[in-house]
């Protein structure tokens, strides 16, 4: 009998200072062939938060300010098989200012559209605070789904039910942890299921198709979707049929992304070609548009 096989480390870790002592990381779901059970992040490799299989980002707390922080995350399988951890990641807590007991303003203007049956886009107007903010926070409901950085003003929201009502807010928080009031409601109804996944596509994606002496290639560049994390895994579709899968084994290429594939020898022949990306939430986005080459024209 075949050994349980462990489960593989979480890709696209992220961790983002939400307070002078706080840090919220997040990260891409593993796979298993058992399933996973839980989650471990660790904090200069000591374990410091556990949480079950359907959480992929958990709130750090009581740390020190000025302070880097260094993050890994592994998981665990249901017969208890411990995976690798994932790549580090490390993210400098603020440092505490002088007493700060004023919250920033509510975000303003916020507005979500639907990326498709599980995703949507957030934008809101930047709120302001004396000092700075430090983070926004994201709500569904009661419940705080995602974090992002004092600088964003977007988020990605993902592992949304196809054709469902949700209700989104967004509170700001600053270095000191005050929060503010949370933002208008931004109702949105999830497309339903079946429904194509337009949003969190890869976009400005250029094929150019190249000669050597072993044959013929095409080369790719493309910019990201935004996700609200790494993107780490991206599906290649030729000619209609899924030709390959494309995961980043060291850094994440920030900006354009470019990848190089063989498709033959012969000349003359015309291919089509696009590709989407693997959402944190371990789902596909859209599709990019597809474009075409000729082997041969160059």
């Amino acid at each position: 009998m075949e050994p349980d096989r462990p489960p593989t480390a979480p890709t696209g870790v992220t961790a983002v200072a939400g307070s002078a002592t706080s840090v919220h990381v997040m990260w891409n779901q593993s796979t298993d062939d058992k399933g996973v059970e839980r989650y471990e992040v660790l904090l200069d490799d000591k374990k410091v938060k556990e949480v079950p299989a359907e959480r992929h980002m958990v709130d750090i707390t009581g740390l020190r300010p000025g302070t880097e922080q260094v993050f890994t995350v592994r998981a665990l399988d249901t017969a208890g098989n411990e995976g690798p951890a994932s790549k580090r990641v490390s993210v400098t807590t603020p440092e505490q200012g002088p007493e700060d007991t004023r919250p920033p303003t509510a975000p303003a203007e916020l507005t979500a559209e639907s990326g498709g049956s599980r995703a949507a886009t957030l934008t809101w107007t930047a709120a302001k605070d004396d000092e700075a903010v430090a983070s926004y926070d994201i709500y569904q409901g009661d419940t705080k789904i995602h974090s992002a950085g004092g600088d964003s003003t977007s988020a990605v929201v993902t592992g949304l039910r196809p054709g469902t009502a949700y209700r989104f807010t967004v509170k700001a928080r600053d270095g000191a942890g005050n929060v503010s009031p949370a933002s208008p409601e931004a109702p949105l109804t999830t497309a339903g299921k079946g429904a194509p996944e337009a949003g969190a596509a890869p976009t400005e994606l250029v094929a150019t198709a190249r000669h050597t002496g072993e044959g013929h290639y095409i080369d790719l560049t493309w910019v990201a979707p935004k996700t609200g994390g790494e993107v780490t895994e991206y599906q290649i579709r030729l000619d209609g049929k899924q030709d390959t899968s494309l995961v980043w084994g060291g850094e994440v290429p920030e900006g354009k992304a470019e990848y190089t594939f063989f498709v033959g020898k012969e000349d003359g022949v015309k291919h089509r070609v696009k590709l989407r990306a693997k959402l944190p939430d371990g789902t596909w986005g859209g599709f990019s548009p597809e474009r075409t080459v000729v082997t041969g024209k160059e």
